[in-house]
Parts: structure tokens; C-alpha cells; sequence
């Protein structure tokens, strides 16, 4: 099946969240993984994280990131400053959301195209005990959480998600010390990931100017407002 790895120019933090939701709506493939081309530094957090526990956290832990924004997915706290960042949005027809089951089997597709590739990664088979998105020191890297994946113990992938509809949208982070220098590798091992579990073949496009300029204009009025980041 024909799937699309979707190309921007750079994008803040507000305007990646947009590029997310504008992609979900629009939807110009069944299938569709974006890597963030970011622009400057960022910080994502969950949608039902309190911004304030948020801003605590991150004061706490001396990071100035140059834009802190609310995802539309769960999860907790993600650094956006040396990682890997990407999205797959794809078909989600079930009536019952169950984050679980596709927790599981994205994360194990990604398991073991890394495992093909000579990665040994892990992934976390353990309830989370006490899990709280909202406390102070919920950064997703620093508490890995049940189906995670761990490099030598330590988290090194994580998603979150969130249905629109007949699609779901994840968003994760890859924050392997190479991420970034290594990044073909990465995202070549992600694509193979993806393509092997949902039977995909890759086709590159970038954004036209008038998904550019719809998704900046979203980025304005929804993902940098008061009422959006300030929600609870």
C-alpha cells in the first residue's frame, strides 16, 4: 500500500503540533509518518498535564526552552532538544480506543526492525506503579512507563496518542544519543518499522504552500493560545 513521509521546512514547537492536526484532517494518505524538522528548541507536554506542574518542572530541571506547548496526545514532559521526533498517523476503525493494544504493537515493530538492524533495544513489560501525569517529575524520559523501549535499561522511545475520528495519531520521540547525528539511520530503521508491520511502500512529498500557511495559522490561533496551553 502506497504511504506518505511528509516533508516541511522547519517548524517551531506550536506550528509541529499544528502540522499534526492539519495532517489528521486533511489526511493526504491512509498513512503518513512526519519527522519533525525542528526549529530551535522545545518542549512538549501532555494534554492532560497541568500547565502550571508543567512549568515547575521544567524551571526545576534549568531548561529554557524557546516554546513550551500542550500536545493534543497524552504522556508527559518530552525535551526537544537533541531527539528524534516523528508522527504516524494511520486508520483506527474501532469503535473502543485501546491505547494499549497499539501501544504495543507499534513499539513491538519497532523492536524488531531495530533488532534486524544489530540495535538491542527492550521493551518495558511492567505496570507503572504510582503513575501520575501529573506529578512535578513526570518527564516521559526520566520515568519510563509499561511498553516503553529501553537501550542497557534507560528509555530511549516513547509515544503518545490520540484519536481524530477514523484515525490515530502518535507522536513519539527517539532520544538515543545519535538521534540526531545518526538520523538516516534512524529513520530509515522507523520507515522499515512501520512499512513491515502495515505492508507500506514510502513516498516522499513536501507541504504546498497552502498546507504551510494553514498550519501556521492553526499554530497562531490554537496551539500557542492561553486557552489552549492554559486549558487546566
Amino acid at each position: 500500500m502506497k504511504a506518505l513521509i511528509f516533508e516541511t521546512s522547519p517548524l517551531d514547537a506550536y506550528e509541529q503540533m499544528a502540522a499534526d492536526e492539519t495532517l489528521c484532517e486533511s489526511l493526504p494518505s491512509d498513512y503518513i509518518v512526519r519527522f519533525y524538522n525542528w526549529k530551535g528548541s522545545g518542549v512538549t507536554f501532555g494534554y492532560s498535564q497541568r500547565h502550571k506542574a508543567v512549568l515547575a518542572a521544567i524551571a526545576a530541571g534549568g531548561k529554557y526552552p524557546q516554546a513550551v506547548v500542550r500536545r493534543p496526545t497524552g504522556g508527559g514532559i518530552v525535551i526537544h532538544e537533541t531527539d528524534l521526533t516523528f508522527s504516524f498517523i494511520f486508520p483506527s476503525h474501532d469503535v473502543y480506543f485501546e491505547p494499549g493494544k497499539t501501544y504495543d504493537r507499534l513499539h513491538k515493530a519497532i523492536n524488531s526492525a531495530y533488532e534486524k538492524a544489530g540495535v538491542s533495544f527492550s521493551m518495558l513489560r511492567e505496570k507503572t506503579k504510582n503513575y501520575a501525569v501529573n506529578d512535578p517529575l513526570m518527564d516521559c524520559f526520566s520515568t519510563p512507563v509499561n511498553m516503553d523501549i529501553l537501550y542497557n535499561g534507560k528509555k530511549v522511545l516513547g509515544g503518545a496518542l490520540r484519536k481524530f475520528g477514523g484515525r490515530m495519531l502518535y507522536q513519539a520521540s527517539l532520544q538515543a544519543e545519535d538521534a540526531r547525528s545518526n538520523a538516516g539511520f534512524h529513520k530509515n530503521t522507523i520507515l522499515k518499522a512501520f512499512g513491515s508491520e502495515f505492508g507500506l511502500n514510502w513516498h516522499a512529498a513536501g507541504a504546498d504552500d497552502k498546507t504551510l500557511k494553514g498550519l501556521k495559522n492553526l499554530a497562531r490561533t490554537k496551539y500557542f493560545s492561553t486557552a489552549w496551553n492554559e486549558r487546566i
